[in-house]
């Protein structure tokens, strides 16, 4: 039967077969159906996690200019505030008193001393005394000079009053005169000049509530040359000034100057003058770190005649620049008195006329600068316009020992100066300077006489080691003009004048010191027939207690 079954199997296939051939005649689709249905997913908020941030490589170099360690800086500080400083109670004065003596060659003493008395808080007071003289190889070629001088302050919280008294004594020697045609002993040369000062003052400390500041002041000259002169002074000064906002201030000064002028002994006749000088110089001020402005009149009466001076000048920093460029329009008397003419030449006879003071107006313009962190120079040039300037000449009509007033009614005079420096901290100090004076326009005399035409000055600090100073001094200057009998004139040579020392700390207490003056022996003439010393050596100790 299964063997039936197989062979009937066999015979269906070929049926089947041909049923399951495609039919090209219609096409079939195929429907499937589901319940799946899809969906979206809620959306979830995202969450951002921190990371560091990728460092910037790119430097950025910001402009800084460190200014100088010197004296001179071409910025303007800041205004500070800071909170108010207890008071040490235990104030530390210091080496208050001090002692120098020393000898040298022509017969040279020296002395300075310096003493000191008070706390320094409520009262404070200063003596101090010097005296040198030298005795020249030409005959009454001798000098001498002796200060002494004491001056103290009386401190209330907010005032301070003040005073000193002084005197002086220079002993100079009238020897310009033909040694070969003439001769004197020492009293009938001598030249004897004493000085009697008296000054008090009243000054505030510390800036009040109003912004006031004042200091009036007043001081007694008594002036004199030995049996031939005596000449007294009083000097009025009330200085105020006053703070309006941050940038403006106001400030007036009211002076006067009185001189009474007296020969004695003289002959044939004696003299006698009045000089005077009346002021009051008002004044506004506008500062900023940047520029300061100052302008104002000062109507002046000299011997009761009215001129009113130009009171005008003013700085201004250059932005980004370390120049400061300066100008200015300004106006002056200068007094002529005995005291101050034998100040500049102490072998001036005495007055025999009126005392004519000088009237000086400059217009100037200049720059001053710090050059990299030591270097300083400023440089400035100015035309002064002058009346009434003195000039000295010899007095041709005796034996040429007295130097006589020739006064100029007006002239011009061109005047450049400039300066140099080197400071490194406190440890080395070396300037330099240049002045040179045109004078042009005279009007009462041929020649500008004992004037400087051109002036070269330089100094040297340096503290080699901590115990040792070393310094030196150098002056040169082009010779002035001078006047001989007959109206002859001529010029001196020029000069020459180097000088050297050193100070050596051997304790706290106590150094020794050599100077020594004109190395270059240079034996040189100021004034016309007035030769100065040679080399002059000098040694000695300096004593601190």
């Amino acid at each position: 039967m299964r063997i039936k079954s197989i062979i009937t199997g066999l015979f269906c296939l070929p049926a089947l077969a041909c049923l399951a051939q495609k039919d090209t005649a219609k096409k079939q689709s195929i429907d499937i159906t589901s319940s799946y249905k899809p969906v979206l997913r809620n959306a979830v908020k995202i969450n951002f996690s921190a990371s560091n941030l990728t460092a910037d490589t790119a430097k950025q170099v910001a402009p800084y200019s460190i200014p100088s360690q010197n004296l001179f800086y071409t910025y303007q500080p800041m205004a500070l505030k800071p909170l108010a400083l207890a008071q040490d109670t235990s104030l530390d004065m210091g080496s208050r008193n001090f002692l120098k003596a020393g000898f040298g060659n022509y017969s040279t003493p020296y002395i300075n001393a310096g003493f000191s008395f008070g706390d320094g808080k409520t009262s404070l007071v200063n003596v101090y005394a010097d005296y040198i003289s030298s005795k020249g190889k030409i005959a009454n070629q001798d000098y001498s000079k002796m200060n002494i001088k004491a001056a103290g302050s009386y401190f209330t919280a907010r005032n301070e009053v003040y005073g000193s008294a002084g005197v002086s004594q220079y002993d100079y020697y009238l020897y310009g005169y033909d040694h070969a045609l003439h001769t004197y002993n020492r009293n009938d040369v001598l030249q004897r000049l004493t000085d009697i000062k008296l000054k008090a003052g009243f000054r505030n400390k510390d800036a009040n509530e109003s912004g006031i500041n004042y200091n009036p002041n007043v001081e007694i000259n008594i002036f004199s040359n030995r049996k031939h002169l005596t000449e007294s002074s009083l000097l009025i000064d009330a200085p105020v000034d006053k703070t309006l906002g941050d940038v403006f201030s106001v400030k007036v000064a009211a002076k006067a100057d009185i001189t009474t002028y007296t020969t004695q002994n003289y002959i044939p006749n004696n003299f006698k003058f009045n000089n005077y000088i009346f002021s009051i110089a008002p004044e506004l001020v506008y500062a900023t770190p940047s520029l300061s402005l100052h302008g104002g009149v000062t109507p002046a009466w000299d011997n009761g005649q009215l001129s009113v001076l130009p009171n005008f000048y003013g700085e201004a920093q250059i932005p980004d620049k370390p120049f400061l460029v300066q100008a200015g329009l300004i106006g002056r008397f200068i007094k002529n008195n005995y005291q101050n003419l034998t100040a500049l030449n102490p072998y001036l006879a005495p007055i025999t006329s009126a005392q004519l003071n000088t009237k000086e107006t400059e217009l100037y313009g200049g720059v001053k600068a710090s050059v990299g962190k030591h270097f300083n120079f400023s440089a400035k040039a100015g035309l002064l316009s002058y009346k009434n300037l003195p000039f000295f000449i010899n007095d041709t009509a005796s034996d040429m020992r007295y130097f006589k007033i020739s006064n100029e009614s007006k002239l011009t005079d061109l005047r450049l100066h400039g300066d140099l420096s080197y400071i490194s901290q406190d440890k080395f100090t070396i300037t330099g300077g240049l002045t040179f004076n045109g004078y042009t326009g005279m009007h009462d005399n041929n020649k500008a006489w004992g004037t400087i035409p051109l002036q070269i000055d330089a100094s040297l600090r340096w503290w080699a080691f901590k115990q040792v100073m070393i310094k030196s001094d150098f002056t040169a200057y082009t010779g002035s003009s001078y006047l001989l009998p007959g109206n002859i004139n001529n010029a001196l040579s020029g000069a020459a004048d180097l000088s050297a020392g050193v100070e050596v700390s051997i304790n706290k207490k106590i150094s020794a010191w050599l100077d020594i003056n004109n190395i270059l022996n240079n034996k040189y003439q100021r004034w016309y027939g007035y030769q100065v010393y040679g080399t002059n050596i000098l040694a000695g100790v300096l004593l601190k207690f």
